[in-house]
């Protein structure tokens, strides 16, 4: 890194605008806000370099935007699209966006909403299993939160009208949009030409044999991507490289954030907030119930009289995910000749022949029944204090609370319950404290923590 170039009262700046574009990947005029594109023109040539050198990442920036293209070793579904109501993308939002961006790149330099729903309808029509009718309300609402997405990024800019009043009824509402076409293309730029692949490996970092300093970067990468690296997920090489404090210290240097290391991994704790797309402990009734689930979680884990289970969990490449995305791919237009040999993979089965030919690793086990009633008898005792939505169903309540303890990296789910992973411990000590206001029960929380968030994931 470029340590010498940058003045120790301009660091901070620097490490902002890093945090920043870490965080985003594409920043505008107008996201993640006003302030974040002059901050990265200002520190261009630095982060573009240093950017390049620690983790491989390519960056480019123009007076409108800037674009970091990323190398991803792995995929990640804990961190799916949202619309602006954050309301997580389904399939049916996903392929509304992907067309949107396909009219847009042949449109002009504005659009009406109803324009743009009806060349998203031709090429929907097109598709087999898709299709987009405005006269269905749920699709009109799909494709509405597909436009935000692009609103939000500054892709297109509202001039008149509302999308909220056409979502209620195309026949009365519209809206006229401004189109920002450098958005528009630096958006959607694959490193390949999808319809060559025959394989979702094929947009993954090559699987060959690499070099020490590629097997740097990939660490380094883990660190910002990842809540937490365990060691138990990495190679032999890779274990020793996380192991040694010059390339952490050039991961902190960068962000300027913290690591925390332990025996079992290293997490980089984002105190700022700009790093992070989720912080944790946090605010609202999912983060306090996942709060008060962690506590449960510790001590039914240190309870000597009532030892739990183990089981083995290694933390390996989720092959599962890639073959079911793998047989979503249609095999009509794909050319097989030009798709890339090294899509098969071998870097999964080279790590998971090491992983057993190493110790057996193994963390507490819980089952499906445990959760359910430890979640219920919380919500027995402090239903009151949630939020509306979650009082009376305490399934989905679950399911999102795990969903959240699985993004952060806390807990592993497997199919008949749950696997303790060891970065839950560092919220053990959580401490809830019941007062009564009004004849209504409030309850807040504070954990032996800074109040931090690990870094990845962002």
């Amino acid at each position: 890194m470029r340590r010498q170039r940058i003045d120790a009262l301009a660091l901070d700046s620097y490490q902002r605008a890093a945090r920043v574009m870490l965080a985003n990947h594409l920043v505008t005029r107008v996201y993640p806000d006003r302030i974040a594109l002059p901050l990265i023109r200002r520190w261009a040539t630095e982060l573009r370099e240093d950017l390049a050198e620690l983790f491989g990442y390519r960056l480019e920036v123009t007076e409108t935007t800037a674009r970091l293209y990323p190398v991803h070793d792995r995929l990640d579904d804990a961190r799916p699209a949202r619309s602006v109501n954050d309301r997580v993308f389904d399939r049916r939002r996903y392929a509304y966006l992907s067309l949107a961006l396909a009219a847009l790149g042949r449109a002009g330099d504005q659009i009406t909403l109803s324009e743009l729903a009806e060349h998203v309808a031709d090429y929907a029509s097109r598709i087999e299993g898709l299709d987009l009718s405005t006269e269905r309300a749920a699709d009109r609402d799909a494709f509405v939160d597909a436009v935000g997405w692009l609103g939000a990024r500054g892709a297109l800019t509202l001039a008149d009208g509302d999308a909220g009043g056409w979502a209620s009824d195309p026949e009365a509402g519209e809206a006229l949009y401004d189109i920002d076409r450098p958005v528009v293309f630096a958006l959607f730029r694959p490193p390949r030409a999808l319809q060559h692949l025959h394989s979702v490996r094929g947009l993954l970092a090559e699987d060959t044999e690499q070099a020490q300093a590629d097997q740097a970067r990939r660490v380094r990468r883990a660190l910002v991507e990842r809540p937490v690296v365990y060691v138990d997920e990495l190679s032999s090489a890779e274990r020793a490289l996380l192991g040694q404090d010059r390339l952490v210290g050039e991961v902190e240097y960068c962000t300027g954030l913290r690591a925390e290391r332990r025996a079992e991994g290293v997490a980089l704790i984002d105190t700022s907030g700009r790093l992070s797309d989720t912080r944790f402990p946090g605010t609202g009734t999912l983060a306090q119930v996942a709060l008060l689930l962690i506590g449960e979680i510790a001590d039914a884990v240190l309870d000597l009289d009532n030892p739990i289970s183990q089981r083995p969990g290694a933390l390996t490449p989720d092959d599962a995910l890639l073959d079911h995305l793998d047989t979503s791919i249609p095999t009509a237009g794909v050319f097989a000749p030009l798709a890339d040999d090294r899509e098969t993979s071998t870097a999964a089965t080279d790590f998971i022949d090491e992983v057993e030919d190493a110790e057996t690793v193994t963390y507490p086990f819980l089952d499906d029944a445990w959760v359910r009633t430890t979640v219920t008898a919380l919500t027995d005792r402090y239903g009151a204090t949630f939020a509306a939505q979650w009082q009376a169903d305490v399934g989905g309540l679950t399911t999102e609370v795990l969903a959240l303890l699985t993004k952060l990296r806390l807990i592993r789910p497997v199919e008949d319950g749950l696997l303790v992973l060891p970065a839950l411990a560092r919220y053990r000590g959580a401490v809830v404290t019941v007062r009564v206001r009004k004849a209504e029960e409030l309850f807040v929380t504070a954990a032996d923590t800074d109040g931090s968030t690990p870094a990845g994931g962002s």
